[in-house]
């Protein structure tokens, strides 16, 4: 006797079941689905007991009559796919027919619908898989289903059920997938006679995803300039890297209106935020991909929460770019929001039109009488770029002539006139530099505090300078010419085994970094040059920090990535640090280069470098008018 056998039609399909019904918010899906594919543009969601009491979904979508409603509870009964081709070029949520019978399987079932230009509609009901009435019945046009005991001839699966607050959450969650995806679309839940959910359809993306969210502030735009009939696109909002969010943030992903889980996409999302965001944070907000339906493989999921694409590495790249590109616009909002461009009113005090002096560095106290060790230099503007030369600053060893040196570009401004140069140039109080912001003092050596128009900008110094430095040595190092400074006394350094391999595996890319490394005999390797950016660093420590790194198992693939954290670590080093007393040249070139800068918000480490306080929200703080 033959020990293979055809399983009986109900218990295959209690078999699907354990595959596409895992809880309650699983059957809400496949419902939805199938009113979204209906063309549906208002849809209810009524639970009671956490899902396992009652399901109804209601919508107005095309409905069906008597023979597709019996045909629908049938396995493998569709009308979304009819050949092989069909199945390649998917373009409706739902495809398998699967849903209706697995979730009759188990469960007590309902389906009342009536097509538009019928005067009758159809009601079935089915208990657990088995068919027990048919009958005509009056009706709006649409579908209402009906699920009620779910899992009650299962009871094992119902054991594994959470809690009913977490099983209404899983289900909000879906409902709130599906809105975002459909914005055109009302969405209306009721927990228990209770309406907690009401979305209308027709509203902004952008106010849908706060109400979702419970977000107030400002979102990035991704995609924003993408066509949106080009054959391939992405478009989406993302809550900006400062942003405060509740830890259930989450990014929400989307390819061609199916919601997904896609690790490929967010791992895209948060390269392309690599460098604004701090460690342990991911990007939030939502993700929307499209893409021509046969670079989409859609069948390879029970439950279609997972998708395969055809050109993975293409996709990733188009996500990466399209969400640094957003971080650059908002870069580009908040140097208008916080850099103004000065006037010629604003560069010189009223009811003087003479020119501006010029920088002339000029100490303003003896050495002795100073306060610090360090000289305090008082400009009455902002040093122009040619004044920033190495040729026109202190002798290297000063904090200034370390400073303006690491914020010089290659370009020089030209020299001004010798009438405009004053003896004695001495800054008013209500003068503004370059960067179009009044210096109003520095606190704690830390922060350098601003007004801009008529708000507050607190600058974290070391923050900023360390952006500014990482952007240059991650430019110099990319074309291969990054700048190197010979040391007057080469330092030696004791290598282990490990590490003396990790210095020859490694050679040309600590040569591209700036350092100049050669062995001294045994295990000393002596260390004659240093990035020139990085020349107040102790060189042996600073080597060794970034031959450690080389040596650190991260676990990622890409050495970019590993080499981006070194450039971070390295500017970490050198930038100004907490207790560094500025000078107003300094505090003039460091906003300069801020207000010039494309990239300056976040240290590349995530940290905001810049804080702007609003006059009203000021006002609020004192509960004024």
């Amino acid at each position: 006797m033959s020990k293979i056998r055809v399983l009986p039609e109900h218990l295959a399909n209690r078999i699907a079941a354990g595959e596409v019904v895992e809880r309650p918010a699983s059957v809400v899906k496949e419902l939805l689905e199938n009113s979204l594919d209906a063309g549906a543009d208002h849809i209810e969601i009524e639970v009671e007991g956490g899902g396992t009491r009652l399901i109804r979904i209601i919508d107005n979508g095309e409905g069906m009559d008597e023979d597709d409603i019996l045909l629908c509870l049938e396995r493998h009964g569709t009308s979304k796919i009819a050949s092989d081709h069909d199945l390649g070029a998917i373009s409706t949520l739902g495809f398998r027919g699967e849903a209706l019978p697995s979730i009759g399987s188990v469960a007590r079932l309902v389906i009342v619908s009536r097509p538009e230009g019928r005067e009758l509609g159809t009601r079935v009901v089915a208990d657990f898989g088995r068919l027990i009435k048919v009958q005509e019945t009056g009706c709006p046009c649409g579908t209402v289903i009906e699920i009620r005991n779910l899992f009650g001839n299962t009871p094992a699966r119902r054991k594994f059920l959470r809690t009913v607050r977490t099983e209404l959450g899983h289900i909000e969650e879906v409902v709130k997938n599906y809105a975002l995806a459909a914005p055109a679309i009302t969405f209306i839940i009721r927990i228990d006679d209770k309406e907690t959910m009401h979305l209308d359809g027709g509203a902004p993306l952008e106010r849908r995803l706060r109400d979702i969210m419970h977000y107030t502030g400002n979102f990035m735009e991704v995609g924003k300039n993408a066509p949106r009939r080009a054959e391939r696109y992405v478009h989406g909002l993302l809550v900006p890297p400062e942003a405060s969010v509740s830890a259930s943030a989450v990014l929400r992903l989307f390819v061609n209106g199916r919601t997904i889980r896609d690790r490929m996409m967010t791992h895209a999302a948060a390269e392309g935020m690599r460098g604004f965001l701090m460690k342990g944070r991911n990007p939030a907000g939502f993700l929307h991909l499209h893409l021509p339906v046969t670079e989409v493989d859609v069948n390879v999921h029970p439950a279609k929460h997972e998708v395969r694409f055809r050109n993975t590495h293409d996709i990733h790249e188009m996500i990466r770019q399209a969400v640094q590109l957003s971080m650059l616009e908002l870069q580009g909002s908040i140097r208008t929001e916080i850099f103004p461009i000065p006037s010629a009113k604003e560069t010189s005090a009223p009811g003087d039109r003479r020119p501006v002096p010029a920088l002339t560095l000029i100490p303003l106290e003896s050495e002795h009488a100073r306060p610090t060790p360090r000289p305090l230099l008082y400009p009455p503007q902002r040093p122009t770029e040619e004044e920033m030369d190495a040729s026109t600053v202190p002798a290297a060893g000063s904090l200034l002539a370390t400073f303006t040196q690491s914020l010089q570009t290659a370009e020089p401004s030209p020299s001004p006139e010798p009438e405009t140069q004053a003896e004695h140039p001495v800054r008013r109080p209500n003068e503004t530099q370059g960067h179009g912001l009044q210096v109003i003092g520095q606190f704690r050596d830390l922060y350098i505090f601003c007004q801009s128009g008529d708000g507050l900008v607190v600058i974290d110094q070391h923050a900023a300078h360390e952006r500014l430095l990482f952007e240059k040595l991650r430019s110099q190092f990319l074309q291969g010419r990054t700048a190197s400074q010979n040391l007057l006394f080469p330092v030696t350094v004791e290598l282990s085994l490990f590490q003396a391999r990790l210095v020859e595996k490694n050679s040309t890319e600590i040569k591209r970094l700036g350092f100049a490394v050669g062995e001294f005999g045994g295990n000393t390797y002596i260390v004659s040059a240093v990035p020139a950016l990085t020349g107040q660093c102790d060189p042996g420590k600073l080597f060794m920090d970034i031959l450690e790194q080389f040596g650190s198992d991260t676990g990622r693939t890409s050495g970019a990535s590993r080499l981006e954290d070194i450039l971070a670590d390295m500017a970490c080093k050198a930038a100004v640090r907490s207790g560094d007393r500025l000078a107003p040249a300094e505090i003039d070139a460091l906003l300069t280069r801020m207000a010039r800068a494309d990239l300056f918000s976040h240290c590349p480490h995530g940290r905001p470098v810049i804080k702007h306080f609003q006059a009203e929200e000021i006002k609020k703080w004192f509960y004024r008018p």
